[in-house]
């Protein structure tokens, strides 16, 4: 079962640095100073950094280390590495960076796909992996985080006083990567998107300030930095909500299904997934993939139900699944950061091993399954990879999350956008590295989007920002309103008129 789980470790939350092309007003023009050499570089900034900083340059290991990407067709282009190691040193990178107008891009764990990512040329890559803080205050009720915290590392340091928050799928992404733009996780039933339990945020902006960022403090950049941020700022540091934890334990059956049960396996699905009221204690994950253990050329569908708390109590959500006759299952009674292991999402399982291969993204939010458009979904993902072996590592994810806490929030009150959205298919094609398919991924990509927007009864593409491919209309990303794009803009032009920040969806 171990390649089961290798497979389904690839439902998880991806969380993407997007860019898109600059448009006219925004063009930087090329005024800077000659960029310095690497002696010159070492002896002006290396100066003003903190000890606990270092530098690496291209030829050497760590340099490699540092820039080495989760899908490896995405290369944004650094003369240097600056691993930070206070936020004085973010502060003073960014300053360095627009002395000589050098792109720069600050990085966590490195797993976003858009294919603008490799815009960035001749940049600063400034690394956040030593901002690892995480302390627990006294009254149990927050916890400070480092800029550089990771789900794993968040979610067992929480674990080990009895606490919990929200967090994504998989423990080698960053949390802050993923709740600038809204954060999915199988918590969000009782806490929310990890964006709901940021409470301030320590802030570096484009021009090199420090912002203390609250409801209270720098309230409008507080609302867009929650669902935009990455177009704002670079967060250092912020404090985090947290929970006691609900159960100590955590129930997953892990059922798998040949084509033909397909049909009444996703009627099954919108029946538990009851038009945004699953209950709070129950997430779901299908996965459409090849797996060697049932065939090694035709797809299957793999359904994960996650239960928080005992495999007694799930059994009501998970035996109308097992009546259907899957072919295989398998079942886990654990603790919660086990469970990211269980689902083959932990920090060292497959999924979380760098690089994967070569790989684009396409979100689509839904509010309820069609079932027919999904049957042909699938064959449209079967039809690829059984045709050409390049595309075996492709994917289809389909995720179902328990949604009331998120719900419960007023929309307006932040500037994530898709509150409204009850599931979060994100189509993977994967390929393998050095062969020429980037350009066939794209048209399959855009095929299963426009084939899933047509059984939508006409509602809008809807585009996770964390997922989004860089081609998607802004308003698919944050939001049809038009008040929101309005806001985010006259924002945008406030505290990034120069569009420092223009490789993660930019706002224009």
């Amino acid at each position: 079962m171990a390649t089961i789980l290798s497979i389904l470790s690839l439902v998880l939350g991806l969380f993407s640095f997007q860019a898109i092309a600059v448009p006219t007003p925004f063009i930087p023009r090329d005024v800077s100073p000659a960029l310095p050499n690497q002696r010159a570089l070492q002896n002006e900034i290396g100066r003003s950094l903190s000890k606990k900083a270092a530098l690496y340059f291209p030829g050497q290991p760590e340099y490699k280390n540092l820039t080495t990407r989760w899908a490896d067709n995405i290369n944004p282009n650094f003369f240097v590495t600056v691993e930070v190691g206070t936020e004085d040193d973010v502060a003073t990178t960014v300053k360095f960076a627009r002395k000589y107008n050098i792109d720069f891009l600050a990085i966590n764990r490195g797993h976003g796909t858009t294919k603008t990512l490799s815009t960035v040329k001749n940049g600063i890559q400034i690394n956040l992996r030593q901002l690892q803080e995480i302390t627990v205050a006294p009254d149990g009720k927050t916890a400070t985080l480092g800029g550089g915290v990771y789900n794993d590392n968040v979610v067992n340091a929480l674990h080990a006083k009895g606490k919990s928050s929200g967090s994504g799928a998989a423990g080698c992404v960053g949390l802050m990567g993923a709740g600038l733009g809204g954060g999915y996780g199988r918590y969000e039933g009782f806490y929310g998107l990890v964006l709901d339990n940021i409470i301030d945020m320590n802030v570096i902006m484009a021009d090199g300030s420090k912002k203390f960022v609250s409801a209270t403090s720098n309230p409008d950049l507080y609302w867009a930095m929650r669902g935009a941020g990455h177009n704002f700022g670079i967060v250092t540091k912020l404090t985090y909500r947290i929970h006691d934890e609900i159960s100590p334990t955590w129930y997953l059956n892990t059922m798998i299904f040949k084509q033909d049960k397909i049909q009444p396996v996703f009627k099954q699905l919108n029946k538990l997934i009851a038009n945004g009221t699953m209950p709070a204690r129950v997430i779901n994950y299908a996965l459409f993939a090849l797996n060697p253990n049932i065939s090694t050329t035709e797809p299957v569908i793999t359904i994960n139900i996650f239960y928080i708390g005992s495999a007694q109590d799930a059994k009501p959500y998970v035996q109308p699944f097992l009546d259907l006759k899957p072919v295989s299952t398998q079942s886990f009674t654990t603790s919660y950061p086990d469970i990211f292991y269980a689902a083959g999402t932990g920090l060292n399982d497959f999924v979380c091993q760098e690089p994967i291969g070569s790989a684009y993204l396409y979100p689509m939010g839904l509010q309820t399954y069609n079932v027919p458009v999904i049957a042909q979904l699938f064959q449209l993902y079967a039809d690829k990879v059984k045709s050409n072996p390049d595309f075996s590592g492709s994917n289809v994810m389909l995720e179902g999350y328990s949604l009331g806490a998120v719900k419960a929030v007023d929309p307006a009150s932040t500037a994530f956008a898709h509150r409204d959205d009850n599931i979060l298919i994100g189509f993977l094609p994967r390929w393998t590295p050095g062969a020429n398919l980037s350009r066939e991924a794209e048209e399959w990509g855009s095929k299963a989007r426009t084939l899933v927007q047509s059984g939508t009864n006409g509602r809008p593409l809807s585009a996770y920002v964390n997922y989004a491919h860089g081609d998607e209309p802004l308003e698919a990303v944050y939001g049809y309103e038009p008040w929101r794009l309005e806001r985010l803009r006259k924002l945008k032009k406030r505290y990034d008129p120069d569009f420092k920040f223009r490789f993660y969806n930019p706002i224009r």
